[in-house]
This record gives structure tokens, C-alpha cells and sequence, in this order.
């Protein structure tokens, strides 16, 4: 049964893919009726409609989007909101129309756009889907307390136990209890929007840089604001350093605080939007050729890419939770005598750890 339903998610989701819009008809020529690239940027890019699947030809069939709320702000015109119904297929409405899923004004005045976009929605509504499952966990636990767990809270346990464990309390040590609602929100914030990207009509959340910078400046801050003297006693004072080549080793050690949150926020980015246009090559390889012969070799491939983003899916979460707890077990690590080949036992180890 649990197999059937894995084939079917990934059968689903490798259909949506295909029923992704092409390019338009100013963005296309009348020889080249389809171009891949528009297709896999519209894809992985952000828009003003959910577009979920488009029912027979594309330039004449019904496209299935739900429109949201523009939100535009001009300072000589002032607040403007309106469905993005009104400026589907290159209309002007109130003076605003898209550019490449740009709102720009007719004028050529400035525009500041608030709009609830595809992956704002896809946002809010993780959000709610992270509220409503832990609110069930936690009436689970408040319920049974120590008791054995059932239902949704038979399934996260696991998990949670996991990265308190083997994450928290490895890379934080005793102090772990203060960051374990963080590294859990972070975990199955990113496990959960992975999950949805994949499935048929999802947005690519964990696909947008800016989302991804947010989730690396917040673990920074945290870092920062957790750190001890120590920390900052071993970017400024290295330990086992000769003096002369401080000044070298400072400017380095600072430039690594900013670059370990760099690196999480670009693998979570290259990784996850890799994965998708992967996915959308394979299948614009149908329509470049041109004959449905080559359909078996571009399904057999996508569907194992695709598998294969289930397992991507919670690596990534995983990872950036795992790096994130090391950053901060080493900003609130209280003994370096490793750093000096000094001490021993557990301390040693720890330290050695980080």
C-alpha cells in the first residue's frame, strides 16, 4: 500500500511538472512554439497566480490558477489592490501591468509591490499546515503524557527524538534545551515546504533565494547573540597562532562568520532548484523532439529524479539543521582546551567535536 501511494505521489508530481505553462505568445516564436527555458523559469520563479495544471492545448485550453491579492503601493497614486485576475494575459488594470512577472507602471513611476505572490501563499500556508500538525502533537503529549505515543504523534516522535539527540545535544551540548524550538521549526519548516514542492502545483519555497538568505541571517543572528568570550577570544586570539600572523588570521576568521550562513542558504537554494529543473529538462526533451518515442527514457528518469527528491527533501532539512547547531554549539562552547592539545576526557572530546 505504502509503495502504491509513493508511485502515485510521484506519478502526480511528475505530471504537474508537465502541465507547468509554456511560453507565451509574445515570448514565442511561431517556429519554436515551446521554449524549454521559459517553461522551467516559470516554473521555479515566482508569480501573481497559482497555476496548477492547464486542460487541453496550451494556447487554447483552461488554465486551473487561483488568483491572489495585488498589493501595490505608488507615491503619487497611492495604495492600489485588486485580484491578479486583471492583469492575466498581458492586461492593464488601474495604470499596472506584468512584466515577466513584474508589476510595473504604465507611467514609468515608481511601484512597491506587497502582493500575496505564489510562494507568499505557499508560505502562510505551511505555516498553518506546522500549526495545525504540532498543535495535534502537542495535545498528543498532554494527553498521554510518558505513555506510549498514537496516531500523528506516533510519527514525529521519532524524528524529534532524533534531533534532539543527534543533533541538539551533540553539537550544542548541555545548553541544547534553549535552541531545540529552533532547530526544530527549521527542520520540518523546510522538510514540510520541500515536500510540497514536489507535489502537483506547488510552489518552489525552499527554491527562492529569499527565503533561504532569511533562514541563513536568522541563524546567524542567533549565533552571534549566543555567542561567549571564548568565541570571540578564538577569532580575535587564536589559539597555537604566532602573533605576527594575527593580522591574517582575524580578517579570515571574521569573513568566515559571514560565509558558513552564506553556504547554507546557497546548498538549500542549488539543491532544491536543481532538483526541479532536472525534472522539467527531462521532460522538454518530449516536446524538442517532438515524438512521443522518447517519452518512456524521459518518464523512467524523471520519475527516478523524482524519488530521488523525496530522500533531497529531508537530507537538505537535515543538513542545514545539523550546520546550524554546530555553528551554535561552537559561538556557546565554554572550555577550548583542545585548541592548546590540553585537558582530556569528555571535554577534550567535545571540544574536539566542534
Amino acid at each position: 500500500m505504502k509503495r502504491l501511494l509513493l508511485a502515485i505521489f510521484c506519478f502526480l508530481s511528475f505530471a504537474a511538472y508537465a502541465n507547468e505553462p509554456t511560453a507565451t505568445t509574445e515570448e514565442a516564436t511561431d517556429k519554436e512554439a515551446f521554449s524549454p527555458g521559459e517553461m522551467i523559469l516559470h516554473h521555479i520563479g515566482d508569480s501573481h497566480e497559482w497555476h496548477f495544471a492547464t486542460l487541453g492545448d496550451e494556447a487554447h485550453g483552461t488554465h486551473v490558477t487561483i488568483p491572489l491579492p495585488v498589493i501595490a503601493y505608488r507615491p503619487a497614486q497611492g495604495l492600489s489592490v485588486f485580484s491578479s485576475s486583471q492583469l492575466a494575459e498581458g492586461k492593464v488594470y488601474d495604470g499596472l501591468k506584468l512584466e515577466h512577472e513584474h508589476l510595473v507602471s504604465e507611467d514609468g513611476s515608481k511601484v512597491h509591490d506587497f502582493s500575496i505572490t505564489k510562494n507568499v501563499a505557499s508560505l502562510m500556508l505551511s505555516a498553518v499546515l506546522l500549526l495545525v500538525v504540532f498543535t495535534a502533537v502537542a495535545r498528543g503529549y498532554a494527553k498521554r503524557g510518558s505513555g506510549a505515543p498514537k496516531g500523528i504523534q506516533s510519527f514525529f516522535e521519532p524524528i524529534i527524538i532524533f534531533i534532539r539527540d543527534e543533533v541538539a545535544k551533540k553539537s550544542i551540548g548541555p545548553k541544547y534545551e534553549r535552541y531545540m524550538p529552533y532547530l526544530l521549526t527549521v527542520f520540518f519548516f523546510i522538510w514540510f515546504n520541500n515536500l510540497m514542492g514536489l507535489m502537483p502545483g506547488g510552489a518552489n519555497l525552499t527554491g527562492n533565494i529569499a527565503v533561504t538568505l532569511t533562514l541563513a541571517v536568522l541563524t546567524l543572528l542567533i549565533t552571534l547573540f549566543s555567542s561567549n568570550k571564548n568565541y570571540w577570544h578564538h577569532i580575535f586570539a587564536t589559539p597555537g597562532v604566532p602573533k605576527a600572523l594575527l593580522p591574517i588570521m582575524i580578517p579570515v576568521e571574521l569573513i568566515g562568520i559571514v560565509v558558513k550562513p552564506f553556504s547554507l542558504m546557497v546548498r538549500l537554494f542549488a539543491n532544491i532548484t536543481a532538483g526541479h529543473i532536472v525534472i522539467l529538462s527531462f521532460i522538454s526533451l518530449i516536446f524538442i523532439f517532438g515524438s512521443v518515442t522518447v517519452a518512456p527514457v524521459t518518464l523512467a528518469f524523471g520519475l527516478f529524479i523524482n524519488m530521488l527528491e523525496l530522500l533531497v527533501a529531508i537530507l537538505q532539512a537535515y543538513i542545514f539543521t545539523l550546520l546550524t547547531a554546530m555553528y551554535i554549539g561552537g559561538a556557546v562552547e565554554e572550555h577550548h582546551d583542545a585548541d592548546y592539545q590540553m585537558g582530556g576526557g569528555d571535554g577534550a572530546d567535545t571540544a574536539h567535536a566542534h
